[in-house]
C-alpha cells in the first residue's frame, strides 16, 4: 500500500473539535470502494501519535492520507 497526502488535520480555534482540511481534487481522484449499503468510500488515514500532539498543543497540524495500492 502506498499512502498519499489528501489533506490536514487541526484543532478548532476555541480548542474543542479537530477540524479536517480534506482537498476536493485529491478525494475525486482517491480509490473508493462500495460498503453493502450502496455508498462509496474513502479509507482516509490519521496518525494517532501525531493526533495526540495536536490534541495536546505539541504541533499545530498532522495529514490526512489515503491508502492505495502500489
Amino acid at each position: 500500500m502506498k499512502s498519499e497526502l489528501v489533506g490536514y488535520m487541526r484543532k478548532s480555534t476555541n480548542g474543542e473539535a479537530l477540524k479536517l482540511s480534506i482537498s476536493a481534487d485529491a478525494i475525486g481522484e482517491a480509490q473508493k470502494y462500495q460498503a453493502k449499503d450502496g455508498k462509496e468510500y474513502v479509507n482516509l488515514v490519521v496518525n494517532l501519535s501525531k493526533t495526540q500532539e495536536v490534541i495536546d498543543g505539541e504541533r499545530a497540524v498532522t495529514s490526512v492520507c489515503y491508502l492505495r495500492d502500489k
